[in-house]
């Protein structure tokens, strides 16, 4: 593995996110990374990401803001999100 792959590992492990200055700002210091080592820093980071439940009760409240909400404004999106998650679990 890179020095740059390792480094961010290492953040991310110690501060349980990337932000995408992040790994600018360490790919410039240190280089690429690999496609591999940029798909498996990627599954680290999923993995690393809280999993949340959606209730009932937030499901029903959100395709009601989907039937409601213009498609493509924020509040549209974040419904579509909570939407898709609940439908997913």
């Amino acid at each position: 593995m890179s020095a740059t792959f390792d480094k961010l590992m290492k953040m991310l492990e110690e501060k349980g996110s990337l932000a995408n200055t992040d790994i600018e700002a360490v790919t410039k210091e240190l280089g690429e990374m690999t496609p591999q080592e940029m798909i498996d820093l990627s599954a680290a980071q999923i993995k690393k990401q809280p999993r949340t439940e959606i209730t009932m009760e937030q499901y029903l409240a959100a395709t009601k803001v989907l039937d409601t909400a213009a498609e493509g404004s924020p509040e549209y999106e974040a419904a579509l999100k909570v939407v898709e998650t609940y439908e997913k679990a």
